[in-house]
């Protein structure tokens, strides 16, 4: 049992820390590009109880520009291996190549957060390989032009349709069905409206039987709602629906402000097991 399957097995909800070492994601773009700011941040985080540091190279922002292999490379590696020397807490590798997925596992990742759940050419062969948890992410399309006029015919039974397949495809590629968490992908090829029916119905994904992951700390979804342009206004709009989804059964939270979703997570968990 690895550190993830661990931490799932032992508590009800768990907490990443998002650690972006970028120029331009749109929270915090460029404050930890540095390694010596990024491991800084990601032990405050740990003490600030998180439960796994998600770490990106690339952004996914809306509009966001790809980068190479080896500046993505150049970007999380030192800071994956300088978390894993300081700490055991659960590292996660937020990347869709495969060739960035087996080196973070090798410098100490312990989960690939994929938002293109694993479609590019190699990553499922390198994730049953590796034999790490992984999580899989619906995206309408791109990161480039997934806020284009995203369309579905039922946007809950699209994207439910859409994870089921990509677990079976994934089973069948060899990765074991206790190394697969879902995320329905909130932000990623949605309208607001989406984004809400999404969060109102996320408890139809329970039946799927595997731990659903979300995101929607600080995002667009939440500023849209609270007419807040600037990011740091949305803090208590994103811990509303961190408790919304909590009551519909997600079991992973990805989140820049950690203090506060471990507080607000705690207050739930001990409501849950009140008789």
């Amino acid at each position: 049992m690895n550190r993830i399957q661990q931490l799932l097995h032992q508590k009800t909800s768990l907490v990443m820390g998002v650690l972006n070492a970028t120029p331009d994601s749109f929270s915090d773009g460029g404050q930890f590009l540095s390694p010596d700011f990024a491991v800084t941040h990601a032990l405050r985080m740990i003490n600030e109880g998180a439960d796994i540091i998600d770490v990106g190279g690339e952004s996914t922002r809306p509009g966001a520009q790809p980068v190479s292999v080896a500046e993505e490379l150049e970007r999380v590696i030192p800071v994956i291996e300088a978390i894993r020397s300081q700490s055991d807490v659960a590292i996660s590798i937020d990347t869709v190549k495969p060739e960035v997925m087996e080196a973070a596992v090798m410098a100490g990742a312990d989960m690939i957060n994929d938002v293109n759940a694993l479609r590019a050419e190699g990553a499922l062969d390198v994730c049953a390989r590796l034999n790490v948890v992984v999580c899989l992410m619906h995206m309408q399309g791109e990161p480039r032009t997934m806020q284009q006029n995203p369309s579905y015919d039922d946007v809950v039974s699209d994207i439910k349709s859409f994870l089921t397949e990509r677990i079976e495809v994934c089973k069948q590629a060899g990765i074991k069905p206790e190394n697969i968490i879902v995320d329905p992908g909130f932000g990623f090829g949605k309208t607001l409206e989406h984004n809400l029916s999404l969060l109102k119905h996320l408890d139809m994904f329970q039946d799927i039987n595997l731990p659903i992951l979300v995101g929607f700390s600080r995002k667009s979804m939440i500023g849209k709602i609270l007419d807040a342009d600037n990011v740091s206004d949305r803090l208590y709009g994103s811990l509303a629906a961190a408790v919304l989804a909590y009551t519909r059964g997600a079991r992973i939270f990805r989140v820049h402000d950690v203090k506060p979703t471990v507080d607000i997570l705690k207050v739930c968990a001990a409501m849950s097991a009140a008789q």
